[in-house]
């Protein structure tokens, strides 16, 4: 028995010297698809793209369509159309990075910046009702979706209220941005607390209003306080301040025909603002009040 062993152990062993001194052509190996990377002719979207993104900021624009990228594999989620590509981002260019530069300087801007905007041409509705409409990754990547609604006021047959879908935009590209400065310093421990019973995963089940008589400016600011958190700054950049206080002033209940303010609901609102201005002025040296008027100057610019 011990024979037989060693016999079949030596030839098992012949064999495998064998085989690793065979020696397989590999043939051409510049010809394998994909080896490479992707390739494609640029054109003057690529052009446009490296003169206003890549060269002045670092930043990259992926729109050549790869569902992996996208990063929403399971879900049905269309390519951007290319002529949506070169409006859209300009437009994230004077609403977003242009304020912040005028604000802080360009490499402060260009240091906290992304370097990925990842397109989507439509949102990407998830198992729970909701739709994604914008991810921010590490810091590093913002994901925008639902590019193939864009309208400012130079498209043909534009009209005010085309702004709803439009502002849905450029309230993500402020809500992923705002996640990205979360990341690097965290928000103060004092915003979490000011609603803090309030978060829940139950937030799908809520409208915007019943969630502002909560002292939330959105359903989704309700689900926890990261989200909460970026959902206030995108609204008070978006909407700039008297845009803001209006909101807020809003809030309330009318009974027949007669306005009763949620004084409550108002005031949790306006603290989580001055926690806010007050994270952005010492943890970042930012006038939020002077950036977020320079965002809705911006703002109107584009669509007003």
């Amino acid at each position: 028995m011990k024979i037989l062993k060693t016999s079949i152990y030596f030839l098992a062993l012949a064999l495998l010297i064998t085989s690793c001194r065979k020696e397989d052509a590999l043939g051409d190996v510049s010809n394998i698809p994909g080896l490479g990377g992707d390739t494609w002719t640029p054109t003057a979207i690529d052009q446009w793209i490296k003169d206003n993104y890549v060269t002045p900021h670092n930043i990259d624009i992926k729109y050549k369509w790869n569902q992996f990228t996208v990063n929403q594999i399971e879900k049905n989620v269309v390519p951007p159309k290319e002529e949506k590509v070169v409006p859209v981002m300009a437009a994230v260019l004077n609403i977003w990075a242009k304020p912040y530069i005028e604000q802080i300087g360009l490499i402060p801007f260009n240091q906290m910046a992304p370097k990925y905007f990842v397109l989507a041409g439509s949102s990407a509705a998830n198992p729970d009702g909701s739709a994604t409409v914008g991810v921010a990754g590490g810091g590093k990547q913002i994901s925008l979706f639902q590019l193939n609604y864009f309208k400012n006021k130079s498209t043909p047959g534009y009209v005010p209220a085309d702004t709803s879908l439009q502002k849905d935009l450029f309230l993500t590209v402020h809500h992923e941005f705002s996640h990205i400065f979360d990341q690097l310093k965290r928000r103060p421990a004092d915003f979490d607390k000011i609603t803090q019973s309030g978060y829940s995963s139950d937030w799908i089940n809520i409208t915007d209003d019943e969630a502002r008589q909560n002292g939330f400016i959105t359903a989704y600011a309700s689900s926890v306080s990261t989200e909460d958190f970026a959902e206030m700054i995108s609204f008070m950049m978006v909407y700039g301040k008297s845009g803001w206080d209006k909101l807020v002033a809003g809030i309330g209940t009318d009974f027949l025909g007669t306005f009763y303010p949620n004084e409550e609901a108002q005031s949790l609102l306006h603290a989580k603002e001055a926690a806010i201005v007050n994270y952005f002025d010492k943890s970042w040296g930012i006038d939020f009040y002077s950036l977020q008027s320079k965002v809705r100057a911006a703002v109107e610019n584009e669509f007003y």
